[in-house]
């Protein structure tokens, strides 16, 4: 029987390092915004799977909305360039703090231009949260509030993050063989 498992190399961060970390940003996130009207913005596909383990380690109130925005495409497994925003926001930001769950900063095309956009919409704040940062690969200067893990310039793949669609719900984050993209 085919298992997920066998197209991954080796495990870059486990699913109990995961675990652990998304309580330990919970906490801390926690801490900063008390008080305040906090805003959770998903950017979807990817960062649902942290967005859902997040918002349960933060014990203070939050809402949540979602976004699909988009340098990438299909099979691809490099950026684009080009950003777009295929599903927007459905709440007002006026007066509040957003701040922006992604499952991976990578170049920082997407970001670098979505920030700027959310911040003309009158929110208190705008920060980003990412549980993968891969600094090596970054493309403009931007830098998150809130870093999970920082990782090397390998494809990974798992806790959301896809290739082709596939392999989101592995609960770690692993390294895919090359054979597996590059077919």
């Amino acid at each position: 029987m085919y298992s997920m498992n066998q197209d991954i190399d080796h495990v870059l961060v486990s699913e109990e390092q995961l675990k652990a970390k998304v309580t330990e940003l919970g906490a801390q996130i926690s801490r900063d915004y008390e008080g305040k009207q906090l805003l959770l913005v998903s950017i979807l596909k990817g960062s649902v799977v942290f967005m859902a383990d997040l918002m349960r380690a933060i014990t203070i109130p939050c809402s949540i909305d979602f976004m699909v925005v988009s340098s990438y495409g299909g099979a691809n497994t490099t950026s684009t360039g080009l950003v777009k925003i295929v599903k927007d926001l459905d709440q007002d930001l006026t007066g509040k703090d957003v701040l922006i769950v992604e499952d991976i900063l990578d170049t920082g095309i997407t970001l670098s231009h979505l920030v700027p956009m959310l911040k003309m919409r009158n929110p208190c704040s705008v920060r980003l949260c990412t549980i993968l940062s891969k600094p090596s690969r970054r493309k403009v200067e931007i830098e998150p509030d809130y870093v999970g893990f920082e990782v090397p310039d390998e494809f990974v793949v798992g806790y959301g993050l896809d290739y082709n669609e596939k392999y989101r719900n592995l609960p770690y984050v692993g390294v895919l063989k090359p054979e597996v993209y590059s077919k």
